[in-house]
């Protein structure tokens, strides 16, 4: 990290700059007509953690017209983590956008945030982990005591280390957090201001190309293993009084996520077309990596599929952690009724 110099930092604001300036899709020309003859239907989507690669799926739905063939425009901004996504749909400034399933769990289960549900699941497990590079001499969960590590407030990394910390054997009250930006965290370790981040195991490539040091990761998974990642949510009340709608934008979505792992060159290329600071060989391997979270033995062929003894089972870790203050159900905070079959 020495050889870097501040130029990476400010390289990284800049990034961030232009990601935001950049995020929405590119078909907005397009007739405001479906495959049905309708009038398009207008939708905010928010992706779960600014710019990267892991959400270019939102992207290659809106360029290879799913979204339009199943009745709507929709715009594509960039999220700051769980719990900005959660206010911002529930608030009524975007209609979905996926968050970690924990976090949404220790949102809800703290008195943090209501008024939302799951609605598909985008990974099954959770991707969830510390990033750091080599020569901070972090190699395994211990070793993050006394370190200095950055994330969103709101992160689910960030709010789920107790637990993980817990599980790993680490003294959560060595090791400090400091608030970071999403699109700046890279650029943060990169400029060696702080010794991690928390960042999602697919961020491995992302975080080579910028720092140019080998990544270390610590995922989430190696100590819990039921755990969701990545869920569709939208507002109760809009699952409630548009529930076919709500199905549409989920099939929609889920042919994005599934052409996008099948072809993650071109899913980097279009999130490229859309993102200008997007890096398509990056944004290509985190694809690549997260193909394996996206599917798994216990979810069937089918994705989005939800199943309610594993989020049962999510709860109880968390319950048995101390970090819900409130018994919640799976039912409480998903619909199984909208969420894709098995």
């Amino acid at each position: 990290m020495r050889r870097l110099t501040r130029t990476v930092a400010t390289a990284a604001l800049a990034t961030a700059l232009a990601l935001v300036s950049a995020c929405s899709g590119s078909d907005s020309g397009d007739d405001a007509k479906g495959g049905n003859g309708g009038a398009l239907e207008k939708v905010t989507y928010l992706t779960s953690f600014g710019n990267f690669g892991r959400d270019s799926y939102a992207w290659v739905a809106k360029e290879k017209g799913f979204f339009k063939e199943a009745g709507f425009d929709v715009e594509i901004k960039p999220g700051q983590g769980t719990g900005m996504v959660i206010q911002t749909i529930v608030g009524g400034q975007a209609d979905f956008g996926p968050i970690d399933l924990t976090g949404g769990l220790l949102q809800f289960g703290n008195g943090q945030a209501k008024d939302f549900v799951a609605v598909a699941a985008i990974q099954q497990r959770t991707m969830a982990a510390i990033a750091t590079v080599e020569g901070k001499g972090i190699a395994s969960p211990k070793d993050l005591e006394g370190k200095k590590l950055a994330d969103t407030p709101t992160s689910v990394v960030r709010n789920l280390f107790p637990t993980y910390a817990r599980l790993a054997g680490v003294d959560a009250s060595k090791v400090t957090w400091v608030n970071g930006d999403a699109q700046a965290l890279i650029g943060t370790l990169a400029a060696g201001t702080v010794d991690g981040i928390g960042q999602f195991v697919v961020g491995q490539p992302t975080i080579e190309t910028v720092t140019q040091k080998k990544a270390v990761l610590l995922p989430y998974s190696n100590v819990m293993q039921d755990l969701y990642g990545n869920v569709l949510i939208t507002s109760s009340k809009v699952a409630k009084e548009k529930p076919e709608m709500v199905k549409r934008f989920t099939q929609a979505l889920m042919k994005g996520l599934e052409y996008a792992l099948t072809n993650p060159q071109e899913a980097g290329e279009i999130l490229k077309k859309n993102v200008a600071a997007a890096n398509v060989a990056a944004a290509a391997a985190e694809l690549q990596l997260m193909a394996a979270y996206v599917r798994s033995s216990n979810s069937g062929t089918q994705l989005g599929a939800l199943d309610s003894g594993r989020v049962a089972k999510s709860i109880a870790i968390l319950q048995g952690a101390g970090q819900l203050k409130q018994n919640i159900t799976p039912d409480q905070i998903i619909d199984f009724s909208l969420a894709p079959k098995a």
